[in-house]
């Protein structure tokens, strides 16, 4: 499946801003400011200021990874949006056991926020702040529920996780476990990095499962690389000589595969036994050193999605499933393929 970035995420279509997306070791300060009148909280965003009443009971969400922290934060929401995998309920494994017996009605954006299936849903709440939500689809769905979007009007979608769990947080009223939610996740990152002191300074490429076009699609420092990173990894600069202003990854031509050898180690988000299998029927994939050298780390499909949802579920999962294939591979015991948790 190939990511890329687009303006309305469809069901298959995974989108990959070139943002930040994770800050887990630096503090992040959130654009969120909440403050309470009479039992409601006020959230600001990039189209203004909205008014929360206490307690929502049913909270649509119109982005595509929101359901995860409504769901860390104790909501279960009456309506989530399919993003890519067709899972149940639109909620991955990490999450799916927090809907409890729910099933919330699942929207999608094929064909952009589906209005009247919101306003069917009667909701007292709408959340998308990852729904690349325009002033007009603002505007329309205020008119059916408060309606919270992403903080920063340059980043509709992938805003740092963190951030959007604040913002999430406050429009809840629900500020401080927010908090706590963020401070967790940064922790278990902070004690995996320092359980493997091996995994500080070398040099890691997070790739998609496949060649596209005759191009490798790699992803840049801070472009949904901040998981390796927090966990002492960096990602070779050699990889900014191939990022197009239009594009948010490295689109590597095969001729200049060579320049993943920079890498100690090359992770690549395949889905399938058979992603791996097409890669390695190309010769020019076969002759990179570290392919040579069996210093590769695969994805099984829900890992791979883990690293692409980067929320505050996904990410502890990402450490349960992916650390102990890195740390196989860097002791030298050859490619290794990640497993889902038990």
């Amino acid at each position: 499946m190939r990511r890329g970035s687009v303006g309305r995420v469809g069901r298959r279509t995974v989108v990959a801003v070139g943002l930040s997306v994770l800050a887990l070791v630096s503090a992040c300060s959130s654009d969120t400011e909440s403050g309470s009148t009479e039992g409601s909280v006020t959230v600001t965003h990039a189209y203004g200021e909205t008014v929360v009443p206490a307690n929502p009971q049913r909270v649509v969400s119109v982005g595509l990874t929101e359901q995860d922290t409504l769901l860390a934060l104790g909501v279960v929401p009456v309506g989530v949006t399919e993003w890519y995998g067709e899972q149940p309920d639109a909620t991955w494994p990490w999450a799916h056991d927090l809907l409890g017996d729910a099933r919330p009605e699942v929207l999608t954006q094929d064909d952009g926020i589906q209005f009247e299936k919101v306003t069917a849903l009667e909701p007292d709440l709408i959340i998308g702040t990852n729904a690349g939500m325009t002033q007009d689809d603002y505007t329309r769905l205020s008119a059916i529920a408060p309606t919270i979007a992403h903080s920063d009007v340059d980043s509709p979608y992938f805003e740092p996780w963190d951030q959007q769990t604040r913002t999430i947080g406050a429009a809840l009223g629900k500020p401080d476990e927010a908090e706590a939610l963020v401070e967790n996740v940064r922790t278990r990152y902070r004690e995996a990095a320092e359980a493997h002191p091996e995994f500080a300074g070398k040099k890691a490429v997070l790739l998609q499962n496949a060649i596209y076009d005759g191009n490798a699609i790699a992803y840049q420092d801070g472009l949904s690389t901040d998981f390796l990173t927090s966990l002492g990894f960096a990602i070779p600069s050699e990889l900014d000589a191939f990022v197009k202003e239009e594009d948010a990854q490295a689109y590597i031509p095969l001729e200049n595969l060579s320049v993943l050898d920079a890498a100690d180690v090359l992770l690549w988000a395949t889905e399938s036994p058979e992603d791996r299998a097409t890669l390695e029927a190309d010769p020019v994939y076969s002759s990179l050193q570290e392919v040579r050298e069996n210093r590769l780390v695969f994805t099984d499909a829900i890992t791979a999605g883990a690293i692409y949802f980067t929320s505050p579920l996904s990410l502890p999962y990402l450490l349960d499933s992916l650390v102990p294939a890195l740390e196989s591979t860097l002791a030298g015991d050859g490619a290794a393929t990640t497993t889902a948790p038990a």
